[in-house]
């Protein structure tokens, strides 16, 4: 089947106004992909992370991220992977970053708790204030598992109990423990402050769990949930949605404006997603950690491709979840 042309991002951007992208006046988070080994296989995993995978950060590179944080004086370092506590660097990039004063986010899946040698986890958080950002599907077994595998929601669940028994997203506490939702199949999350309060109600009630924050983030047509797509012929038709859903007004916020990402071998990128499709960096612009010069990053003109549609569809999708008001 022949699939119908689609206008490139940025054709769409000059046609609602816009002009080329360029990063924001302060880049204040410098978010860091430690590896793409995980203890799960998630169907829409944008990243292809899995237990099978090789690619771990080395500690050498980690000093040189490290660097670029006590030079710069990151606001946020944003840790992520796959499954980043997975890599055995994990515990010394978070205290050294703590220790120069940024404030750490963990891109966590819950279940990894379960994994050997990571029951330290809870405790490690609360003792460094680590912001936690957990993905659960559904506040449903049936739901979650289709997504993450069999066995997860029960887990994801006891893990969640453990964090809130330490004070994690616990009214009062200064421990923050923020969910994340991507939608099981081909469309679009729905209002994120209405999946909100449905997860709050849900999960006090069945559980007597209690988080802060829920963040809604739109399905990324890369890797596996792109093949997902392809299989199931729904791309073009995914394709179509997010181009139809465009809204100028998420533009401005985007998460490429405001960051810098870090692959787990060293090679800087405007993003997460960029970063898996390996789309550098504009030319004449630094290349790797060890290479990284603030204030010439914070002039480059952000690189684009078709899936920019995701993060500007609707509301937006950013890793801080929608980006503009529904």
């Amino acid at each position: 089947m022949t699939m119908q042309a689609t206008p490139t991002f940025l054709e769409t951007l000059a046609q609602n106004g816009g002009q080329t992208l360029f990063a924001a006046e302060n880049i204040a988070t410098l978010q860091v992909n430690v590896g793409k080994l995980c203890n799960q296989a998630c169907k829409h995993c944008h990243v292809d992370a899995g237990p099978n995978r090789t690619e771990i950060m080395s500690r050498e590179t980690i000093d040189k991220v490290l660097e670029s944080v006590r030079r710069y004086k990151f606001k946020v370092v944003d840790i992520t992977g796959g499954a980043p506590e997975l890599n055995p660097e994990f515990r010394y990039l978070v205290e050294e970053a703590r220790r120069s004063g940024s404030h750490v986010i963990v891109r966590h899946n819950f279940t990894v708790q379960f994994t050997s040698g990571m029951e330290y986890l809870p405790e490690f958080f609360r003792v460094n204030r680590i912001e936690v950002i957990a993905s659960l599907p559904y506040f449903l077994a049936q739901q979650t598992d289709a997504q993450r595998g069999k066995g997860v929601f029960d887990q994801s669940i006891e893990a969640m109990r453990r964090l809130n028994e330490i004070g994690y997203g616990v009214e009062g506490s200064d421990l923050l423990l923020n969910l994340v939702y991507n939608p099981t199949g081909a469309f679009l999350p729905p209002d994120q402050s209405a999946v909100e309060k449905d997860f709050k109600r849900e999960l006090q009630s069945r559980y007597g769990l209690t988080f802060n924050r829920l963040y809604t983030i739109t399905n990324m047509h890369i890797s596996r949930f792109k093949d997902y797509l392809m299989r199931s012929g729904n791309f073009q038709s995914y394709m179509d949605k997010l181009i139809n859903s465009f809204n100028p007004g998420t533009v401005d916020g985007l998460m490429c404006r405001s960051l810098i990402s870090v692959g787990w071998d060293g090679r800087l990128y405007d993003c997460d997603f960029n970063q898996m499709l390996e789309l550098p960096l504009e030319s004449g612009m630094p290349k790797l950690i060890g290479e990284f010069d603030l204030k010439l990053l914070m002039k480059r003109r952000i690189s684009t491709g078709d899936h920019c549609y995701g993060c500007t569809a609707g509301t937006g999708s950013s890793c801080g979840g929608a980006v503009a008001k529904g």
